[in-house]
């Protein structure tokens, strides 16, 4: 795992310990990020059930201004910190460790607004679902913002909501990106 392009290009990335989390592989992002490259640029980007920080430090170091991570185990934390230092990109990081559905709502009482979020949740616990209800009840996503969840084949998503709707899916295997544009 690695960082593909950008200022930090090249720059290795650590993983968490275990089976828990599953790093997005490099194929995918690569081509996920193909697909959301004119989004990036100055944008303000949440990785929750964060892990490694592997997308949102791409992003960072594609250009966005600046990531949020979330993430509730410590060992993640740990290693997201270490990622983010190791590739220079820590002074444009804000970290938490924390429940994701209590980091989406103080981040609503901070009226923060993120332009990209990234969400990569434990499969086959419906968690995908709730978070992407729950990004479409709070005020926390600018207009046009693209939501983008990876998630099992057999996790079945809403594909419009009131303010999200679903823009693209790509099948990587037993893995599914959809992305959702928020427009209010």
């Amino acid at each position: 795992m690695r960082i593909i392009t950008g200022i930090a290009k090249g720059c290795k990335l650590k993983a968490p310990k275990g089976l828990v989390t599953r790093p997005t592989a490099d194929r995918v992002k690569e081509s996920l990020f193909s697909i959301i490259q004119n989004q990036i640029y100055a944008s303000n980007v949440l990785d929750i059930f964060a892990g490694s920080g592997n997308l949102g430090l791409e992003a960072l170091s594609r250009g966005a201004n600046k990531a949020f991570f979330v993430d509730q185990s410590l060992d993640s934390i740990c290693v997201i910190k270490d990622n983010a230092e190791h590739t220079k990109l820590i002074e444009r990081c804000n970290i938490y460790k924390m429940d994701v559905f209590s980091a989406l709502s103080k981040f609503m009482n901070m009226d923060l607004r993120f332009d990209l979020v990234f969400c990569d949740p434990p499969y086959h616990k419906g968690l995908s679902e709730k978070v992407l209800v729950l990004l479409d009840d709070l005020t926390i996503l600018s207009n046009e913002a693209l939501v983008i969840i990876e998630h099992s084949r057999e996790d079945k998503l809403s594909e419009n909501l009131k303010y999200l709707n679903l823009k693209k899916q790509q099948k990587y295997g037993t893995t599914i990106i959809s992305i959702y544009q928020y427009n209010k």
